[in-house]
């Protein structure tokens, strides 16, 4: 019975899977220093959310909501709230999930010791899931860090972004932006 019961937790030890760092799961959007989110973000406040659509979607968006003909597209677009101009910025950050697969890298051990051979299922060892977010920082003549908590903006540009956000993922042909606006 004990080795049963050896044979099944060993088993199960193999199965299973260590993840080294999980992606965040945001559920609507999340308002947080750009730098804590993710190393390379501007230290500002930054309005953050899951991107579900492909690479560059936002970009597209981006460029035909505000017909910018692919000029400072991801850089101080300029938009007007209560004829206010603000300008954003926009990244697109990658977060992975990251785990390490412990069934392949016993494995490797096995045949290594046994056969004397070299790692067979090296790729399998770590799995990478990618999580796409989208950042966004506001700012204007007047204010440095619209979103910060301390910003007289920020409510005001707080409901822009999430009309925006909304409106991103809603819209499939973004030509039916232009004849909206």
């Amino acid at each position: 019975m004990k080795q049963h019961l050896l044979l099944a937790l060993a088993v199960m030890f193999l199965h299973s899977c260590i993840p080294l760092r999980i992606a965040p799961t945001i559920k609507d959007y999340k308002i947080t220093q750009g730098k804590k989110f993710k190393r390379g973000l501007p230290k500002k406040t930054v309005f953050v959310f899951e991107d579900p659509k492909d690479a560059d979607e936002f970009y597209h968006y981006v460029n035909t909501k505000y017909q910018l003909d692919d000029y400072y597209v991801d850089v101080q677009v300029p938009f007007t709230i209560n004829d206010q101009t603000f300008y954003f910025s926009f990244y697109e950050v990658e977060i992975p999930t990251k785990t390490i697969n412990l069934v392949p890298l016993a494995l490797d051990v096995a045949l290594s010791r046994a056969a004397d051979m070299d790692p067979m299922f090296e790729d399998a060892h770590a799995t990478r899931i990618g999580n796409w977010y989208i950042a966004i920082e506001i700012f204007s003549a007047t204010e440095e860090d619209c979103l910060s908590f301390d910003s007289v903006s920020r409510e005001l540009v707080l409901s822009y972004l999430r009309d925006l956000k909304k409106e991103y993922l809603a819209t499939d042909n973004y030509n039916e932006l232009v004849f909206k606006n």
